[in-house]
């Protein structure tokens, strides 16, 4: 769930809070990287490779303790997903379709040429959240936003935060949904028109996982799609539980079904992927994966140092994270299922 205001490593990989918004060397001699990638918050990411060849990665609007007030989403770029720069905020001004509330949790993707930013809108414990949607010609924006999409009630799905965008034959698809114990609680997709701009027909959802996950994110490999998706407590900083499960489907919209072959859409399911360490807590809200040079996986996500858990204005300083995907009988796995800590050969890209 996102909230608005939200020393194992060497001297080599050590940032100061200041020095967050230049390139900073993360690679060693050797070819190794160690975490996090970028600081001091990107919360909630979700990364594009852009046609220029660089991977544009956009957070959760945060207030970073840099006098510069809250990022309204942040966009930092890459070349190899370890060595972050700080662009640019993505909004020259916060959309006005709703009266209060955080732009969170973006997901920005390439739809008809275009830089799609599907966003929620919220404030903690809003009784009537939405999805809204904001485009650009390149994936620095600025993003000009287009409106809502739904709010919570016109979809009758409480907490509607967290959007997640999927293609598939040829159809465009919205998932969002998050945490609840309503009778209507859970992710859900619906949809959307050709050009992606709006819902065909709000009626039409499809229950994909129950309402103890939040933060979905669905991707093909082989012949399945995988749902990754975050459960448990986000920002409550050392303390914070959160943590990734998985399942998988030969159908976009499920089911669903964890390693255990049980169904995501009851609650307490899913196989865990990344959880709390004694460093880290709160690993989760991942992006979508990649595929290196080598052929190796690469997921990003964020977690919340426990020794440096919030900034000077009291947000949660949850820093982004790069850890490598391995399959196991078709199954995603990260070592040892907890942020990596330790130096680790860095990712290749041409």
């Amino acid at each position: 769930m996102k909230i608005y205001f939200s020393l194992l490593a060497a001297l080599a990989f050590t940032v100061p809070a200041s020095c967050q918004t230049a390139e900073t060397p993360r690679v060693s001699q050797d070819g190794k990287y160690q975490n996090p990638v970028f600081e001091p918050i990107l919360a909630d990411p979700t990364v594009v490779k852009a046609d220029d060849g660089y991977f544009y990665a956009y957070g959760t609007m945060d207030n970073w303790g840099d006098g510069k007030g809250a990022h309204l989403i942040p966009i930092v770029r890459s070349k190899d997903l370890v060595h972050w720069t700080y662009e640019k905020d993505a909004f020259l001004e916060k959309p006005a379709w709703k009266e209060k509330g955080g732009i969170w949790a973006p997901e920005v993707v390439q739809v008809n040429g275009q830089y799609y930013m599907y966003y929620a809108y919220s404030t903690w414990g809003d009784p009537n959240p939405g999805v809204g949607l904001a485009i650009a010609d390149n994936p620095e924006g600025p993003f000009k936003d287009q409106g809502k999409l739904f709010l919570s009630a016109e979809v009758d799905v409480p907490n509607s935060i967290d959007p997640f965008y999927a293609e598939v034959d040829g159809k465009k698809y919205i998932f969002w949904g998050s945490f609840s114990n309503a009778p209507t609680q859970g992710t859900f997709a619906l949809e959307l028109a050709e050009d992606g701009k709006s819902v065909k027909d709000l009626t039409k959802k499809v229950k994909v996982a129950a309402g103890d996950f939040e933060a979905v994110m669905i991707q093909k490999k082989g012949d399945y799609y995988y749902f990754f998706g975050s459960k448990e407590s986000c920002c409550e900083g050392a303390n914070s539980k959160y943590n990734v499960r998985v399942g998988r489907s030969k159908d976009i919209l499920g089911p669903y079904l964890d390693k255990n072959g049980k169904d995501l859409r009851e609650r307490g399911t899913g196989t865990v992927l990344v959880h709390p360490s004694a460093k880290y807590a709160g690993p989760g809200h991942n992006s979508r994966f990649f595929t290196d040079a080598n052929g190796t996986d690469w997921l990003l996500y964020h977690a919340i140092d426990r020794t440096q858990p919030t900034v000077s204005t009291g947000a949660n300083r949850r820093v982004l994270m790069l850890d490598k995907l391995t399959w196991n009988d078709g199954w995603p796995e990260i070592l040892n299922a907890e942020p990596s800590i330790e130096p680790t050969v860095a990712p290749l890209f041409k």
